[in-house]
């Protein structure tokens, strides 16, 4: 019992270390925290829970060691790359048009897609979360596997636990704070935190170089 109190209490800092980062999960959150609500937050960590736990399920079936192939982090890089890139150019482009109303739908629909979907895809957009599973996660999950099925569970839970917790945070602290925005306060939000995306994905892209060139200069 409290080997498996050990790995969730371990697994749940060592992931809060983690999900304290700015990223663009983080850019994200804000975003539509102000045009959602605090709801936002744990949706958004729907759509990284469940990507995360097809990840253990992967790892757990003996497909660790292909995440840390450059080939497939160069893959990743690229896609989540351009992905950070539209989606940036997009907010930036649009923040005139939208209007700060979190008691309607226009502002919902403005930003085209479902915050767990969006939770999915901003951590896919991230190399460096793929990165993470590779080295920090896997060594983790491996350790908790020794112990068995209850071992990764209580790993899996502390894990997520810290990411709830800090996303939620961050969610209800802007959400608090939104009644402080008037409509340009607003748009300007959205101004900054796309242009913080269009500055991830060009660093992600450029990443992707290193991974492809790694690639290409190991052995076939």
């Amino acid at each position: 019992m409290w080997e498996l109190l050990a790995i969730g209490a371990g697994s749940f800092t060592v992931a809060l270390s983690g999900a304290l980062m700015p990223g663009p999960l983080l850019t994200i959150t804000i975003t539509e925290s102000v045009r959602r609500g605090f709801r936002a937050g744990p949706w958004l960590m729907i759509g990284h829970a469940v990507l995360e736990f097809a990840v253990v399920v992967a790892v757990v079936l003996g497909l660790g060691p292909f995440l840390r192939k450059p080939t497939v982090m160069g893959a990743i890089a690229l896609g989540g790359g351009a992905f950070l890139l539209f989606m940036g150019i997009d907010m930036v482009r649009s923040a005139a048009r939208l209007s700060f109303n979190l008691h309607t739908d226009e502002s919902t629909e403005a930003s085209g897609r479902h915050p767990v979907v969006l939770g999915v895809l901003a951590s896919l957009a991230n190399p460096y979360w793929t990165l993470w599973w590779a080295t920090i996660g896997l060594g983790y999950l491996v350790a908790a596997m020794r112990i068995g099925p209850w071992g990764v569970g209580c790993f899996f839970v502390g894990h997520i636990a810290a990411d709830f917790a800090w996303y939620s945070l961050v969610s209800l602290g802007v959400t608090k704070g939104t009644r402080f925005l008037e409509d340009r306060s607003y748009q300007g939000v959205l101004r900054v935190c796309g242009r913080v995306l269009v500055g991830f994905g060009a660093w992600v892209l450029w990443s992707a170089t290193g991974f492809l060139s790694q690639a290409l200069a190991s052995p076939k």
